[in-house]
């Protein structure tokens, strides 16, 4: 059962978990270098194949998904990387390769906007400096500062054309779209355990593809504590190489227990249904007169987070907090955007039902009530 405050919090990330998720963290510690804790691994890993779509290993990390987002850039080919950014987390992936002293070449599109699969061909023809064809592109697929969904298929097809590999952060779009890891030939794909799988924060999760762990076997500076081979290495033994949040991993053995049962398909569905219903709901605000609508273009918005442009005059925070005052938690826009635009995040567990009570908040907000 939802506990009767299930459906307050809306903000795109961390999102909200139900009781018996939370609960389940309670449980006693144990060895984490044990069979108990091994079968514990086994579990996770093959709930979350399910949501990967992969038979690949999943890696479990105790960290945040930048993280993830470094051991990609470390394992990487050799090579310059091809960055498309559309918003403040590609811009994040862009300058972890930075820092992580790759050449970087970026190909930037306006916020709101999905990199379109003629520039990316566009950039990978052309190369990075001096021409040099790029060793790997860096993509997210839904975008979480302006809600923005992009062709990650279609992405991964051209960076292979090109001979390059593809590397994707789909923090928020994992479990609430699409995502085939196998089918589409994902050569490394990440997520956040507190977004659309409505866990808590504090876990990442990735999968590699076996070219991608092959060829970082020779890459050099992996690093060791994001080293991609070592976590392959670990997980054929359900293991990891690191101490893993044990208390965590309970949460996500229960909350993947309840993905397995509804169906990842049927929670693709789900979240689709919550990307329409909000799009109808804006709808209707703009007929009844209240200036708000969507930051990003119908068919290129993700179904998880929702970014929408405020009237004339209206500034985000005041927004925010009048939701609040009604009993709803939204986010304000995310960087650049961060007053002109509010974040609804319609993911996890919830659904129209949770939904649809505080888009009338939003609403009566927007229009002073």
């Amino acid at each position: 059962m939802r506990p009767a405050e299930f459906g307050t919090f809306f903000l795109p990330g961390p999102t909200e978990v139900r009781a018996e998720v939370l609960e389940a963290m309670l449980r006693p510690m144990l060895p984490h270098r044990g069979a108990a804790y091994e079968a514990l691994h086994a579990r996770i890993v093959q709930g979350l194949q399910a949501v990967f779509r992969t038979h690949r290993p999943v890696y479990l990390m105790s960290c945040s998904a930048t993280g993830a987002m470094e051991m990609a850039i470390r394992g990487a080919p050799e090579g310059p990387i091809l960055a498309l950014v559309n918003g403040a987390f590609s811009e994040r992936f862009a300058r972890i390769a930075q820092s992580c002293d790759r050449a970087t070449r970026v190909l930037s599109v306006p916020l709101g906007d999905t990199p379109h699969l003629e520039q990316v061909e566009e950039a990978l023809v052309a190369g990075g400096h001096d021409g040099a064809h790029f060793a790997a592109v860096t993509v997210v697929h839904s975008e979480t500062s302006t809600g923005a969904l992009a062709d990650i298929h279609g992405i991964t097809e051209l960076a292979h054309r090109h001979g390059a590999m593809c590397l994707v952060d789909s923090v928020t779009g994992l479990a609430g779209t699409r995502v085939e890891t196998d089918a589409w030939g994902l050569d490394f794909v990440l997520t956040g355990s507190q977004k659309a799988l409505a866990l808590p924060p504090g876990l990442a999760f990735a999968v590699a593809s076996e070219a991608f762990v092959l060829q970082a076997s020779v890459v050099p500076a992996r690093g060791r504590y994001l080293d991609v081979v070592e976590y392959e290495e670990f997980a054929r033994r359900a293991q990891t190489p690191n101490t893993p949040a044990l208390s965590l991993l309970y949460a996500a053995d229960v909350q993947l227990r309840a993905i397995r049962e509804e169906g990842i398909e049927t929670r693709w569905a789900r979240h689709a249904a919550m990307l329409a219903h909000t799009e109808a709901w804006v709808e209707a605000q703009r007929a009844a007169g209240v200036g708000i609508g969507y930051l990003c273009r119908a068919g290129e918005r993700s179904p998880t987070v929702s970014t929408l442009t405020l009237p004339e005059g209206l500034t985000a925070s005041p927004v925010v907090r009048r939701v609040a005052e009604l009993g709803y938690v939204i986010g304000t826009g995310y960087g650049a955007l961060k007053e002109r635009t509010i974040r609804i995040g319609h993911m996890g567990d919830h659904s129209i039902e949770t939904l649809e009570p505080c888009l009338r908040a939003v609403g009566q907000a927007l229009r002073g009530g």
